[in-house]
């Protein structure tokens, strides 16, 4: 089965397993913050690739993680 171009508010909801509602992604077109979205009369679908790109923004790395990085490309 291939994957959807596009995901419903609920399917995002599902998508990252409830850590975001419905009403925070509300607020968020709201306030334009968080992912992108597309608006087609009421209807609103967020963009499966956008989606993808925003939840790699919201990685956060430790700082170990980041010297071991370093470190190989050092040796490298």
């Amino acid at each position: 089965m291939t994957e959807p171009l596009y995901l419903t508010p609920e399917e995002v909801t599902e998508r990252f397993r409830g850590a975001i509602s419905t009403g925070t992604l509300a607020n968020w077109r709201a306030m334009r913050v968080g992912p992108a979205f597309v608006k087609i009369g009421k209807s609103i679908v967020y963009p499966v690739a956008d989606l993808n790109e925003w939840a790699n923004q919201q990685t956060v790395r430790c700082r170990a993680t980041n010297r071991l990085n370093v470190m190989e490309h050092k040796q490298s």
